[in-house]
């Protein structure tokens, strides 16, 4: 079996995995992941803006 042979058939059994789950994880909420993320950015700006005072 060459490498061009292997990767296309990992290439097609991934795609038809894909197919029969959609694709999307039934426990992830994009608004709790958004808002996730929000807040970690906002900590983020947050730690570096104490940080970076003028003394």
């Amino acid at each position: 079996m060459s490498f061009h042979s292997t990767a296309a058939q990992l290439v097609t059994t991934l795609a038809a995995e894909g197919e029969e789950h959609g694709g999307n994880h039934e426990s992830l909420s994009p608004y709790l992941t958004g808002g996730a993320a929000l807040f970690i950015l906002l900590l983020l700006l947050w730690i570096t803006t104490r940080f970076n005072r003028d003394r």
